[in-house]
């Protein structure tokens, strides 16, 4: 079985991309959900997982100062870039970047480097199947290396439950977890808006999507809010060979289904559900 795997993008945040991933879980009816939007996760708010597994996330290492072997010399302080030391040597985690050279140049071995957790990782049940989804710590990094963890995760409950669908919610922008989230998928499906800003993010994350040559659609969401601006986007996606797969018109039956928790899919027939179920219909041809 050849597991499929879309992962929807945008170029900034707030353009309904979490919503348009908690319709088309709706729709697919099997397929495992992946959350990779791990520095705002959001996904869970719609879909209210139950949790069945979880554990810590290592993002790297931190170094800890133990006082009864410090001589108080300074050479730590010295080599240190970060300004990670305090008064008493000890060590800010937070200012900490794991580089390790305090602990090669102190001469009473003082200074040693351990595992930092840097978040929590989950695996759930939700009404449309299996979720990995994760929250990263405050001001933690490495958020690169955690979308990679819940990718593997997602593909090895896929193939234990024979599910041939993943589902991604991955970050906006294109930056490290936008690129950890999208390379070596089967598509990518940008949704964006008729705004300046919004054309203007897509010429980025097209340029991303070009560069690791993956599929790639486009979805403009409140796509009659600008006339003007949804023909601009249209004759981007055609001069990079992007097709839009969807125009999706603005309705306040987005919010209301958020606030009860639940994807427009579920919240009611009308415009929009139709043009997300042709958007999903066509997901299917194409990649499926």
């Amino acid at each position: 079985m050849t597991i499929k795997e879309l992962v929807v993008i945008s170029g900034k945040g707030g353009t309904g991309k979490t919503s348009i991933v908690a319709s088309l879980a709706a729709l697919s009816g099997k397929s495992v959900l992946a959350d990779c939007d791990v520095d705002a996760a959001d996904l869970h708010l719609v879909l209210s997982p139950d949790v069945q597994k979880e554990g810590d996330f290592i993002g790297g290492l931190v170094a800890v100062t133990d006082l009864n072997l410090c001589t108080g010399c300074g050479k730590c302080v010295e080599v240190c870039r970060f300004d990670a030391f305090l008064d008493n040597y000890e060590i800010d985690p937070l200012a900490c970047e794991g580089c390790g050279i305090c602990e090669r140049v102190c001469p009473s071995s003082a200074i040693s480097m351990i595992d930092r957790i840097s978040g929590r990782w989950f695996i759930s049940e939700t009404r449309f199947g299996p979720m990995v989804h994760a929250r990263l710590g405050l001001a933690e990094g490495n958020s690169g290396k955690l979308v990679s963890l819940l990718r593997n995760e997602a593909k090895r409950i896929a193939g234990e439950r024979g599910h041939d669908l993943i589902i991604s919610d991955g970050s906006p922008g294109i930056g490290c977890p936008v690129i950890a989230s999208i390379a070596g998928a089967t598509a990518v499906l940008v949704v964006t808006e008729p705004t300046v800003s919004g054309i203007h993010d897509l010429e980025r994350v097209a340029a991303l999507t070009e560069h690791f040559k993956i599929r790639t659609f486009v979805c403009i969401n409140k796509a009659d809010l600008n006339p003007g601006n949804t023909r601009s986007i249209r004759e981007l996606a055609c001069g990079r060979n992007f097709e839009v797969i969807a125009e999706i018109p603005y309705d306040t039956a987005f919010t209301r289904a958020q606030m009860n928790k639940q994807s427009i899919i579920e919240a009611g027939n009308g415009k929009t559900a139709d043009a997300i179920r042709s958007m999903w219909e066509t997901v299917k041809r194409e990649i499926m």
